[in-house]
């Protein structure tokens, strides 16, 4: 572990995640304060960056309350810190009972619970497609009745699209509706209305990080979301350009407001999604947390807008640097298997870099079973991201990620688990 700087803040750390994509999220605000990890499991890959840690289950509000109260009783804890999906709600209740700087945990729910967020932002007026909570197959028939097809068959809890589907006819949601009953997350509690049928918004997907503090509202990083494997929305990239208009666009940033206003989030880092429709804005939800697929991580590449930190400074009760002195293009590219697989190799091939090629990250260890929607999702062998001054050298650098990884594999039975 780390040595024990007591002049840095101390934040409890609820849980840390994956090594590979949130490792760079403890490099940087390990530097600022000090972690203290708690989570099921014993230390790991977190050991250089953590101060101590407290074995719990993080995923269980009374006992997490209840370790960090124990914390508390023995040294001065500064803030409640939480990246993680299926924690954010327990983590609200952590900082709620220590009265440290947050968000009611009834604001994270209403983040996560995607039709309470529906719910309330159609009651502020909030542009967005019409929603409707179903808890049957033939609820979801009558709601796609109504609202005319094609429609978007959503997971009500989910994130990362995983189970979205877009269905253009009664047999697409049925299979629809079979597939997002289907996923699961850990953390994610299970709901009698369990699925989301909504009208289909047209146009491309950008997301924004964006800090809330003081009263203030502050876009750090816009992304352009790349999509495939149609009909579902499976995250295959994103890209950020630090000079992209809609970042500081009136209207986008009036909806972040009022979003926010009527959720109730006022404190901490936010991941929002949009589509630029044909209509205008349409806001398609709101995560309470840090963006993943590495979208901050961009941004400090790209813009050299530090996401990880602003959100910490906010859960320490300080006042976030949002500077941004980069002006250069990043962007990140997901690779998948052509088809269901299992891996035998991820190669790494460094020989192949260009000057604009950052990094590249195998994603999958030999003996994995990689499948497709809606078989599996997320089902990613490697990662390559890219940070130049233009567009063009990005994107170039972008076409050959699937000779900068490569993947040995074979396909996957119908019946392999």
């Amino acid at each position: 572990m780390v040595a024990n700087d007591d002049h840095k803040p101390l934040l409890l750390l609820i849980g840390s995640s994956s090594r590979i994509s949130r490792e760079f999220i403890l490099q940087s605000v390990s530097r600022r304060y000090r972690l203290w990890l708690l989570q099921p499991g014993g230390v790991t890959w977190e050991r250089d960056y953590v101060v101590g840690d407290t074995i719990v289950d993080n995923t269980d509000p009374e006992a997490l309350v209840a370790a960090a109260r124990a914390i508390a009783q023995s040294r001065r804890v500064d803030g409640v810190f939480c990246y993680d999906e299926g924690l954010v709600t327990p983590a609200a209740y952590v900082a709620q009972s220590l009265g440290l700087p947050g968000c009611a945990p009834e604001a994270i729910i209403a983040c996560r619970d995607k039709h309470a967020t529906r719910t309330a932002l159609d009651t502020a007026g909030v542009p967005q497609p019409l929603s409707i909570g179903v808890r049957s197959l033939a609820e979801a028939e009558a709601a796609a009745d109504k609202i005319g097809y094609p429609v978007v068959v959503k997971p009500r809890g989910l994130a990362g699209s995983m189970g979205v589907r877009l269905a253009e006819d009664a047999a697409a949601l049925r299979e629809g509706y079979a597939a997002a009953t289907a996923v699961s997350y850990p953390g994610v509690p299970v709901f009698d209305v369990s699925v989301l049928i909504e009208e289909f918004a047209d146009g491309p997907e950008i997301s924004i990080d964006a800090v809330f503090s003081g009263g203030e509202c502050t876009p750090l990083v816009l992304a352009r979301k790349q999509t495939g494997m149609a009909p579902f929305f499976e995250e295959t990239g994103h890209d950020v350009d630090p000079d992209d208009e809609l970042l500081h666009d009136a209207t986008i940033v009036d909806l972040l407001r009022r979003s926010h206003a009527a959720l109730g989030f006022h404190t901490g880092v936010t991941h929002t999604e949009l589509r630029l429709t044909s209509r205008g804005p349409r806001l398609m939800e709101v995560n309470a947390r840090l963006g993943g697929d590495m979208i901050p991580f961009l941004g400090l590449l790209g813009r050299g807008v530090d996401v990880a930190m602003a959100a910490a400074d906010v859960a320490a009760g300080r006042r976030p640097d949002t500077d941004a002195p980069l002006h250069r293009r990043a962007a990140v590219r997901f690779l998948y298997p052509p088809q269901d697989t299992i891996v035998e190799a991820v190669t790494v091939r460094r020989d192949r870099f260009s000057p604009a090629v950052h990094s590249a990250t195998a994603m999958a260890n030999p003996g994995a079973t990689l499948r497709l929607p809606p078989r599996g999702y997320i089902a990613r062998y490697g990662r390559v991201i890219a940070v130049a001054d233009t567009r063009a050298e990005v994107d170039a650098a972008l076409a050959q990620a699937g000779r900068i990884v490569e993947l040995t594999g074979r396909p996957a039975p119908e019946d392999a688990s």
